[in-house]
């Protein structure tokens, strides 16, 4: 299981807005073959991060029972 760090996810976020396919952080650099396999690398990234958690657009859903 690979562990991603904050540092990571910022760093292909920025890449992917810019459009580039290489991604630089601390002394490491990765070159990805498309923005189709850096668009699923920060999904990853961020659903172990936790940051896709209960992602829904802060919508409620309000449900009612008479109880019967």
């Amino acid at each position: 299981m690979t562990t991603y760090t904050h540092e990571q996810y910022t760093a292909i976020s920025a890449a992917i807005a810019e459009g580039a396919l290489s991604v630089r952080y601390a002394d490491k650099s990765v070159t990805y073959r498309s923005l189709d396999e850096m668009l699923r690398i920060r999904k990853l990234m961020a659903d172990e991060l936790g940051l896709n958690a209960n992602n829904d657009g802060g919508r409620r859903y309000a449900s009612f029972s008479k109880g019967y």
